[in-house]
C-alpha cells in the first residue's frame, strides 16, 4: 500500500503563495466548472448553534486531475473568546482512480484564504474593467488584506478605501494595509463614502443586512460579493442586484440557495433568470460577461469544491517538488 503524506500549515505556507499561477489554478477550475463533466455535490453544512459555530463540506472531481479534495471547514465564532482562531479545517487529498488517501493537508484554513483571495482576482480580471485603479474594501479582515493582495497582481490599484463596522479596526487596519503596500489607503465612515466613485469594490463581512444599496450602483462598478455563504448572510441588497447590468456567480445552483441571489429572489426582485449565468462560462467563452465600459457588473462568489480540489492539488504538486510533508504508513 501507497504512504500518505501528511502536510503541516507551516509546509503549506513554505510553498503556496497568492500568486498568478495560483490565480490561474483557480480560473481553470472555472472553467472546467463550465466545459467538463465536473462532479460536485451539494454543500454539506453542519450548524452547531450553542457553540455558534458552523461546519462545511465542500468537494468536487475535476477531470483531468489526478486527485480530488474533501475540505473539511469549521468556524466557531466564539471562539477568540477562548483565545482560538474563529476559522480552521483540513483538507483531504485522494486518488481520482483508486480512492484512496494520498495526503492530509492540515492546513488550518490557510489554502481556503488563498483560494477564496484567487476567486475574487479571477472575478475582477474576467469582469473589471482593465484600467481599475482604485477599490472599496468592505470588511477589515484577513480575507480583505488578501483580497487586496490578489487584485494587485491582476489590476493597477492605486487606491483603497476600506469600511468596517468598527470604525478603529477600519483606521488600524488601513494603517497596516498603507505601511505594507505604499498605496494611498482611507478608512471611511460610511459605505458611501468608500463607494462613491470607485471602480472596484469587495464585500467580506459576515454581515447578515445589506451593505450595498443600489443608490451605490455607477456606471462602470465592478462588485465582488463573497461574504454570502450561508442563507442568513447578505451583503447585496436585492434591489441593488437587480439593477446591475450583468450579474455572474460561481455557481447558479449555490447562489440560488446560499448566495446575493438567494435574497433577491427571495424579494421578488429577480423574475427572468435568463441573463444570469456563472464565471466559468464567461471565462469559456460561453457567455459575453462586461459588454461595455459603463456597465456594472456583480460576481457572487459562495466558494465550491472545484475550487478546494484545484488548490490541494497545486499544493500537493508544489510540496511534493520541495520535499515537504511527513510521509507515513497505512
Amino acid at each position: 500500500m501507497s504512504e500518505v503524506t501528511l502536510l503541516s500549515e507551516a509546509d503549506l505556507r513554505s510553498c503556496v503563495a497568492l500568486d498568478l499561477p495560483s490565480i490561474d489554478a483557480i480560473e481553470q477550475a472555472f472553467v472546467l466548472l463550465a466545459t467538463a463533466a465536473v462532479a460536485m455535490p451539494p454543500i454539506l453544512r453542519l450548524d452547531i448553534p450553542e457553540h455558534n459555530g458552523e461546519v462545511d463540506v465542500k468537494t468536487a472531481y475535476l477531470p483531468g486531475l489526478e486527485r480530488f479534495a474533501i475540505k473539511v471547514s469549521p468556524g466557531f465564532f466564539d471562539n477568540p473568546k477562548l483565545g482560538l482562531p474563529s476559522l480552521n479545517g483540513m483538507m483531504m487529498l485522494l486518488s481520482a482512480r483508486t480512492g484512496l488517501l494520498e495526503a492530509l493537508l492540515l492546513d488550518n484554513g490557510y489554502l481556503t484564504a488563498v483560494r477564496t483571495a484567487a476567486a475574487g482576482a479571477v472575478a475582477a480580471r474576467c469582469l473589471s474593467r482593465e484600467q481599475s485603479r482604485s477599490v472599496a474594501l468592505i470588511g477589515a479582515g484577513e480575507q480583505a488584506a488578501l483580497q487586496l493582495q490578489a487584485l494587485r497582481l491582476v489590476r493597477p490599484i492605486e487606491e483603497v478605501r476600506v469600511w468596517a463596522r468598527d470604525a478603529q479596526k477600519a483606521q488600524a487596519f488601513s494603517a497596516e494595509l498603507a505601511r505594507d503596500t505604499g498605496l494611498s489607503v482611507t478608512p471611511c465612515t460610511t459605505v458611501d463614502a468608500a463607494l462613491e466613485g470607485v471602480d472596484i469594490a469587495i464585500t467580506c463581512t459576515p454581515s447578515r443586512e445589506p451593505l450595498i444599496e443600489a443608490r451605490h450602483l455607477h456606471p462602470g462598478l465592478h462588485i465582488t460579493a463573497m461574504g454570502s455563504d450561508a442563507e442568513h448572510k447578505n451583503e447585496i441588497c436585492p434591489q441593488a442586484l437587480a439593477a446591475v447590468d450583468c450579474y455572474v456567480a460561481d455557481r447558479l445552483s449555490q447562489t440560488r440557495v446560499l448566495g446575493e441571489l438567494h435574497h433577491a429572489l427571495a424579494a421578488g426582485v429577480v423574475g427572468d433568470e435568463s441573463a444570469l449565468m456563472e464565471l466559468g462560462q464567461v471565462l469559456a467563452g460561453q457567455r459575453a460577461g462586461r459588454t461595455d465600459e459603463a456597465q456594472v457588473t456583480l460576481c457572487d462568489l459562495t466558494g465550491t469544491g472545484a475550487q478546494d480540489t484545484a488548490i490541494a492539488n497545486l499544493a500537493f504538486e508544489r510540496a511534493r517538488a520541495a520535499g515537504k510533508g511527513f510521509p507515513f504508513g497505512r
